[in-house]
């Protein structure tokens, strides 16, 4: 694609938490919890005018659904400030100061106050109707291959509450996440490559990392908006496989021009959207459809002009079908039937004449059918029918669900202004110079920095430098290094892929602190342990809850003096003597698998070899 020619513009967002001990507007902990609920609140949310009088449209559509909140909640992991019954406490600090170093990596214009404003967010993520976030600096500038993009803002916030599940006319969220200390570093649309895009996130990823923030699945979001000339800016929501950005891209970029090139078609067909909703489920009494036959009501809308595009496909996959499904679905209903995907689904082609005469169809004419309770089906109808309008006249823009395929799915419409005002119960907070001095003095090192310092300073391999950064265990390395004398790469080994291998045979490697791998490290210094036992020793440590030592003695894998060894390996040696006799030398490499086999990590291999090797030597 020519993405100059089309005008591709793009915008990032990226949500991370921090790793605070306090939660930003109360003392709860950090923490999630499986626990069952202590009790559970219930909501119902609605939309609320700005101070100009004003309803955003997203928060709109969402009160249209009249949908339930239930929020499981706790005596002690959550309190009345998440509920929504007590006001907020003061801004944490500690927050606002990670907040702070973050915008210095990123040579931001810090503000001089900090200001809490209240984004109005009624689709239950937050107990209120709205979450609470404020400005902390503008104006930073990424370099990449592709060209400078801009920074815009970076805001502290808090983070919604978790999403556990849903039923009819039901949402449940926890109340455990909401209120987490969460950065928002959000890009201009400066962005005009699918593979920049990758690069911006890769380079604030970088800048994240180096400071205190969580890590792990679901403590870092991005969203990506989009847009080409004679399309429409469009939100795609929780954009997180770096790797399937550039996909996202050129998908979303295929849907807005195979839509511009449908309302090409509509526009010159001259084609028109009725609004009347028909009740056709008179027609449909026989039907051996069975959703049609179970439903309550069955009503359809006509769609002059639209035969043969609504089976049109605008993605790998996805047709604007279901574009006009995604809209439908948001009010409840399971989907929708069209003329182009008709007789199928028990519908039978004598049925779909009966609709077309009755609702008067012409050749180029299409019907859209919904059956389903009568309000959900007469809502989704209507929201049907306003995206079919939308369609003879622009690309709509839309906030969509990035999906693991890389397409995406209608949510709800792009917020306005119109959801942000004051927050009254909160002071401004001056951010000083000497704040800031303090900041600058003392930053952090970036993880591409420390890579490329560690392998310098310790000599080691650029893939374990890579992996102690990546997973941040580049700090303990050096902690570690500092007080041992074992080789630097033995170390690093160990807590790159040592520890996620136990961790993948589940073991809980949160009990392997420093002091605990500075003991074992200990012991592999003074000869106590091979190298080869300490995977055995670490995992013991980590079921049995013993120090080092006391796993090594009850694995018997304490080392064997020298001559222990050596008494072992003649023994081995002589009862293969034919294979001795007929290989020689060659018979090095199985006699040494049996002897690691025999000795079972209580000697070191260097020793074993050099032991073996002279034995077969003498023999010869």
């Amino acid at each position: 694609m020519d993405y100059e020619k089309l005008g591709l513009k793009m915008g990032l967002e990226v949500h991370q938490q921090l790793n605070t001990k306090e939660k930003l507007f109360c003392p709860c902990d950090c923490n999630l919890t499986d626990k069952e609920p202590e009790f559970k609140i219930l909501r119902n949310l609605r939309p609320t005018q700005s101070e100009l009088g004003k309803i955003d449209r997203a928060a709109f559509e969402e009160a249209r659904r009249k949908l339930n909140f239930i929020y499981d909640a706790y005596a002690h992991e959550t309190c009345l400030v998440e509920a929504d019954e007590e006001p907020p406490h003061p801004l944490n600090r500690e927050a606002l100061e990670i907040s702070l170093i973050i915008a210095t990596l990123l040579n931001m214009h810090v503000v001089d106050e900090f200001h809490t404003m209240r984004k109005q967010v009624i689709d239950g993520s937050n107990t209120g109707g709205f979450q609470r976030t404020g400005l902390v600096a503008t104006e930073g500038v990424l370099e990449t291959k592709y060209g400078n993009v801009q920074i815009d803002v970076l805001c502290l916030e808090e983070d919604a509450a978790r999403r556990i599940g849903q039923e009819k006319g039901k949402v449940n969220f926890r109340l455990d996440r909401l209120g987490i200390p969460l950065v928002e570093i959000t890009t201009a649309p400066s962005i005009t490559h699918p593979e920049q895009v990758k690069e911006v996130a890769y380079h604030i990823g970088q800048v994240l990392r180096s400071t205190k923030v969580k890590r792990g699945l679901g403590t870092i979001r991005q969203d990506l908006n989009i847009s080409i000339r004679e399309g429409a800016r469009v939100e795609l929501k929780g954009v997180q496989d770096l790797d399937l950005m550039s996909t996202m891209v050129e998908n979303e970029v295929t849907r807005q021009i195979n839509l511009l090139k449908i309302k090409e078609e509509l526009n010159n067909r001259n084609a028109s959207v009725d609004d009347e909703l028909y009740d056709i489920a008179p027609l449909l009494k026989e039907t051996k459809s069975k959703i049609i036959a179970k439903a309550e009501s069955v009503f359809a809308i006509k769609l002059n002009g639209f035969k043969g595009l609504i089976g049109m496909e605008i993605q790998p996959g996805r047709r604007f079908g279901t574009e006009l499904a995604g809209y439908a679905k948001k009010m409840g209903v399971s989907g929708l039937f069209h003329t182009d995907e008709l007789p199928a689904y028990g519908i039978t082609e004598d049925e779909v004449n009966v609709i077309n005469e009755f609702l008067g169809l012409g050749d180029e004419d299409a019907f859209i059918l919904i059956a389903d309770e009568k309000e959900k089906v007469l809502n989704a109808l209507q929201e049907v029918q306003r995206r079919a309008k939308i369609s003879l006249q622009a690309v709509p823009e839309e906030t969509r669900k990035a999906l693991p395929d890389g397409n995406s799915d209608y949510l709800r419409p792009l917020p306005t202004a119109s959801r942000m005002y004051v927050e009254t119960d909160i002071p401004a907070i001056s951010v000083s110079k000497g704040l800031l001095d303090d900041i600058k003095s003392d930053l952090p090192e970036l993880p591409d920095e420390k890579k490329v310092r560690i392998i310098k300073q310790y000599n080691l391999s650029e893939d374990l430098a890579k992996q102690l950064v990546r997973r941040n265990r580049a700090d303990s390395f050096e902690e570690i290094k500092a007080e041992s004398g074992v080789d630097s790469t033995t170390i690093a080994s160990t807590l790159a892929y040592t520890l996620k291998e136990l961790k993948r045979d589940g073991c809980s490697i949160d009990e392997l602190n420093n002091s605990i791998l500075l003991e074992a490290f200990e012991l592999l210094e003074n000869g106590k342990i091979s190298k080869d036992a300490l995977p055995q020793i670490l995992a013991n440590v980590c079921s049995e809850g013993n120090s080092p030592q006391e796993a090594a003695e009850s694995l018997n894998l304490m080392m064997l003096s020298e001559d222990d060894v050596e008494e072992i390996i003649a023994e081995i040696v002589s009862s293969n003597k034919k294979m001795v006799e007929e290989r020689g030398m060659g018979a090095m490499g199985p006699l040494m698998g049996m002897s690691m086999k025999k000795l079972k990590g209580k000697a070191d291999g260097k020793l074993v070899n050099k032991l073996l090797r002279d034995k077969l030597q003498n023999i010869e």
